[in-house]
């Protein structure tokens, strides 16, 4: 490979790696909130850090439709996989309280936890693909330098 070309991959890897990070952490945030306030602040926050670095790197009304269609449906994935801790919690000490734990069963309650992670790393992974697909490689160099500036762990 030539050298231009070892550095697109970076450059694709690194983007990828800033939004699954981005997204990662909003998706932890929005599943860890309390009530749809906070679930909805954080869609607010991601969005509004989605729509600026698509201002900057000047995106086409099209393609900023089909980035917001991705993004919707990665909050869907979040909306429909989003655990209630609440019910997990009494699942799993229901099954403590018992004279005898079945290990299966607890297994059971974790590999649906898992599941739901799965479908909302899945969700965000197919996002990231067509978030890249849709923007050219110029709008995809602003997008990464704008998630590297004011992404999660940039140095203000």
């Amino acid at each position: 490979m030539t050298r231009r070309t070892v550095q697109r991959v970076i450059t694709v890897v690194l983007i990828g790696a800033t939004i699954g990070a981005a997204a990662l952490v909003g998706a932890r945030a929005y599943a860890q909130g309390r009530a749809g306030m906070h679930a909805g602040m954080m869609k607010r926050m991601i969005s509004a850090a989605l729509d600026e670095a698509l201002d900057q790197a000047a995106v086409s009304a099209e393609q900023r439709s089909a980035i917001h269609a991705s993004r919707d449906r990665a909050f869907a994935a979040f909306d429909t996989n989003r655990p209630d801790r609440r019910a997990q919690r009494d699942q799993v000490l229901a099954l403590f309280e018992a004279d005898r734990l079945d290990a299966s069963q607890l297994q059971t309650v974790h590999d649906q936890m898992e599941q739901r992670h799965h479908a909302i790393r899945d969700a965000v992974t197919q996002a990231i693909v067509e978030i890249h697909d849709t923007l050219t490689p110029a709008q995809r160099q602003i997008v990464a330098s704008y998630a590297r500036t004011f992404g999660p762990h940039a140095a203000h």
